[in-house]
């Protein structure tokens, strides 16, 4: 049966009960007339679905496959990459039992600073629509939907549930909308995402111009405009303006209240119609493309990991042709080097399938060809420790060569909060300076999402950016 005609079926509450999610990563079903609930779980990198549904399960996920984040996959200009790693994450959630994945994530870098920078492809919106592009049809050939985020301008995490961005039009539209309107004409993703912020003064979720006149009048959008987790302010406001699906549901929706105003006229219940009809045409899509029963290849899948980390590291610098390695006797300093830091924090973080580090990396590929010797440098979250950079120091003199592993630790960048500035931890600059006087031939690696300042820079003889790289990245350094 076709959505328009499941609709005529619907009683009122049961159509406003469509338009507000059961769970924190379920839809309601509509069990009188077998309309099932679907999945959808967040996934821009990798697939994080939570034991329980009615859990938000930042700690533990079921395990997948983490992929380099979308800073770190752009600078592969690859879209053929990208497709074949939203294939694969379509794969995962069809093994899982997902339906949607809430991404990609194609907001514009307007400040070094964003702490989500780590998620979003690029400060140029044609890069961001084309990768975005890629990722959507990849998924979406596995017959799971995607989740186009954030719309729009959420450029920043500082207080962005409550601040307006105030965009002209020319700007707003050929920056902030412009990947957006790529990924949607090209790809039609199965959901948009409508963020938390305002635009202008007017929330995200509540912008009809935004969501309805040129969303899906325009650009000829056809699926469900989805909110942010908790994104709803007024729930009759925002579905006047467009917004087809609240999630999770709201703390205190009533949907006998929300009925009650269809009733008085305070809320048209054409609004309501339209958005259970493009939720129903969701859940018909995800049950027809559903496949059950079936599996992913774990190895395969962590060696396409391993070859879109390949693609995603910088050599930025290689003076005398230091890499790859050729001495018979390597320091390799700092704990990033057996503790990567290959994803960011938030919603997008995940539970690896298997992580690879670069000392074992290291030791495999150079086993008869160099003595290896490695010590910490600094504690976790990059704080100093007088004996360990001490330690690392007489490593580095003993060495040809010192391999320094640095970066921003996990506390450095995440969702929910912005940075303050662009440096290391002083403990990993002092560090590379100090081991720089003592070694010439030093070679950095750098674990980041965003930009970092290298005041080192003119001293080193090479510098990698492996960005965040995924479970995989360790692998490809410097062999």
């Amino acid at each position: 049966m076709e959505a328009r005609e499941l609709v005529q079926k619907l009683t009122l509450e049961e159509k406003l009960a469509l338009t507000i999610g059961r769970n924190f990563w379920q839809l309601n079903a509509i069990e009188r007339l077998n309309i099932p609930s679907i999945t959808v779980n967040d996934g821009p990198h990798g697939l994080r679905k939570p034991e329980n549904p009615e859990d938000i399960g930042l700690e533990g996920p079921i395990p997948a496959t983490n992929f380099p984040s979308a800073s770190a996959i752009s600078t592969s200009w690859n879209t053929e990459l990208v497709e074949e790693v939203g294939r694969a994450i379509g794969e995962e959630a069809q093994a899982l039992g997902t339906q949607v994945v809430l991404g990609p994530g194609i907001n514009i870098k307007r400040t070094p600073l964003g702490g989500r920078n780590f998620e979003y492809y690029s400060e140029d919106p044609v890069l961001a629509g084309e990768l975005g592009t890629a990722f959507v049809r990849g998924v979406q050939s596995q017959g799971v939907g995607t989740s186009l985020k954030h719309y729009a301008c959420n450029n920043q995490e500082f207080e962005r549930m409550s601040i307006s961005a105030d965009v002209d039009t020319r700007t707003l539209r050929e920056i902030y909308l412009a990947g957006f309107e790529r990924v949607v004409k090209n790809a039609q993703p199965w959901t948009v995402m409508a963020a938390y912020n305002s635009i202008n003064g007017t929330a995200a979720t509540e912008h009809k111009e935004l969501l309805t006149d040129i969303l899906k009048e325009e650009w000829g959008f056809e699926g469900v405009v989805v909110s942010d987790w908790g994104a709803v302010n007024d729930k009759a406001k925002a579905l006047e303006a467009g917004l087809d699906l609240e999630m999770p549901p709201g703390v205190g929706r009533d949907i006998q209240a929300l009925a009650e105003k269809v009733r008085k006229g305070e809320l048209s219940e054409k609004a309501v119609d339209k958005a259970a009809e493009r939720v129903l045409k969701l859940i018909l899509r995800a049950q027809e493309n559903r496949k059950e029963g079936t599996t992913f290849d774990k190895d395969a899948h962590h060696a396409l990991a391993r070859k879109a980390a390949g693609e995603s590291i910088v050599l930025l610098k290689n003076e005398e042709k230091i890499l790859p390695l050729a001495a018979q006797s390597v320091a390799v300093i700092g704990r990033f080097a057996r503790q990567p830091r290959f994803q960011g924090g938030g919603s997008s973080m995940m539970n690896p399938t298997r992580v690879d580090n670069a000392y074992d990396e290291l030791q495999k590929a150079l086993a008869g060809k160099a003595e290896l010797s490695y010590a910490d440098g600094y504690l976790a979250e990059g704080v100093g420790d007088e004996k360990l950079h001490q330690e690392a120091l007489e490593l580095a003199q003993k060495a040809e060569v010192a391999v320094i592993f640095a970066g921003l630790p996990d506390s450095y960048e995440s969702e929910g909060y912005d940075r303050t500035h662009i440096d290391l931890p002083e403990s990993h600059n002092r560090l590379i300076a100090d081991i720089c006087r003592v070694q010439p031939n030093t070679v950095v690696v750098l674990f980041n999402g965003s930009v970092v300042r290298m005041p080192w820079l003119a001293d080193v003889k090479a510098v990698l950016e492996a960005g965040l790289g995924g479970q995989a990245v360790a692998r490809l350094l410097m062999c």
